[in-house]
């Protein structure tokens, strides 16, 4: 009997884009959270534990707003994302203010997470399919280290009318991912083309080319390389203010030296969420409709 998948949530951004803690905003026909949506989907998909990773400045409101609902439903473990929280021997510049980015968020799971594992974005709707696709892949047997898999979906279908996105442009070859790029300003263009913007130039991207949307499936030995490459990055000296970690330089990195293969996990599901306040209602009414068609029950917990 193969063990349950793990949720892991990333949930320690405060939405600076969109004003305030947008993992706490209720979306839903009765409240509900989009991270409400993902646990749900998980749940029924097979997932066996969630851990939320977020900052403990705002624990309090995590804990009653959002965890005390899935009591009963499904085991739950939160781990805190601090930006002095670095491997042995670094330290952090007086002056900085944000953590170290989402694969520095992933690192704070090492201790809780010992079986397969997804990572999600929570303020992403991923959809049910998703989240089928990605535990049955996590459920197969292993026999390597860096067996990985993502879900991608079509850049086009994850945009939004309000305002440039970041996005991991993927290369696929026979599958699996060859390489991906963090692009972090992604937006329609005047003619309503999906373009980049690099060096001060514009550059077109295809509609259907795949990206991630942060929807990863690691093993625990992810921990360790992840590490490895996270004082690596520390080492070539970033912005000590400003520099972030992605999941995808660690993923590059990773495939790149062939400790690591990933595969690409088509989905028929369709993302969206919050990445602005006037993406909100839009949001609102795709939840109402989801509800309507009997994709989600009138009350999820």
């Amino acid at each position: 009997m193969s063990v349950k998948p793990t949720l892991f949530v990333l949930a320690a951004g405060m939405g600076s884009r969109y004003g305030g803690l947008k993992q706490l905003d209720g979306l839903g026909p009765h409240g509900e959270t989009i991270m409400d949506y993902s646990i749900y989907d998980a749940l029924r998909a097979g997932f066996g534990k969630v851990v939320f990773v977020i900052r403990k400045d705002f624990e309090k409101d995590f804990r009653e707003k959002i965890l005390s609902k899935y009591e009963g439903h499904i085991p739950v473990e939160v781990v805190f994302q601090g930006l002095d929280k670095l491997p042995e021997g670094y330290s952090v510049h007086p002056d900085r203010v944000k953590p170290w980015g989402t694969n520095h968020a992933v690192l704070m799971g090492a201790d809780v997470i010992n079986e397969p594992f997804a990572v999600i974005n929570a303020d992403d709707y991923y959809g049910t399919d998703a989240f089928r696709v990605i535990a049955e892949e996590l459920a197969r047997p292993r026999d390597r280290k860096g067996d990985y898999c993502m879900v991608g979906f079509r850049v086009a279908n994850t945009m939004t009318e309000n305002g440039s996105v970041s996005r991991g442009v993927c290369t696929v070859k026979d599958g699996h991912l060859a390489d991906v790029v963090e692009r972090t300003k992604i937006y329609f263009d005047a003619n309503h083309d999906v373009a980049f913007e690099e060096d001060g130039a514009e550059h077109r991207l295809a509609p259907e080319t795949p990206v991630s949307m942060n929807f990863w499936g690691f093993t625990p030995d992810y921990f360790d390389y992840s590490k490895r490459e996270f004082c690596k990055f520390l080492d070539a000296n970033p912005d000590p203010l400003k520099g972030e970690y992605y999941i995808p330089s660690a993923v590059n990195a990773l495939i790149h030296n062939g400790e690591a293969t990933v595969k690409v996990l088509d989905t028929t599901s369709s993302w969206f969420g919050v990445t602005y306040a006037d993406d909100r209602q839009g949001v609102v009414d795709q939840l109402a409709r989801l509800h309507a068609d009997g994709v989600y029950p009138d009350k999820l917990f």
